[in-house]
């Protein structure tokens, strides 16, 4: 499995997209120093959120899902993004699901709110 690692500008986007969107608040500078571990879901995109002060050996536990969309990937599968969060209250993952199991493509610069 990868290291962790700064966000990609789409997943940087994908993130403001569902925090925007979140059941909770998050203060202005939540992506402050945010770094991310790819998990190991066959390439669907998934990734564990270490903010400020989280390390990738702390033992966090998942508190909820805080938002979630869906956009279709290239190609033309559907994708569900869910924003998780830890029992903290911190960010905790980006949970990717690619409806097909297969790889991600990429993320849209268009997405949807998920109904």
């Amino acid at each position: 499995m990868e290291s962790s690692r700064e966000p990609s500008q789409d997943e940087r986007r994908l993130l403001e997209f569902l925090i925007q969107k979140a059941t909770v608040k998050f203060p202005s500078n939540w992506n402050a120093n945010l770094l991310v571990k790819p998990l190991n879901d066959e390439g669907m995109g998934s990734l564990l959120l270490l903010p400020e002060g989280v390390s990738v050996d702390d033992d966090r536990l998942m508190g909820k899902q805080v938002s979630e969309c869906q956009f279709s990937d290239e190609d033309g599968t559907e994708v569900i993004a869910s924003l998780n969060i830890d029992d903290a209250g911190r960010l905790f993952e980006l949970d990717i699901w690619k409806t097909d199991f297969s790889p991600l493509i990429g993320i849209p610069n268009t997405l949807k709110q998920f109904e």
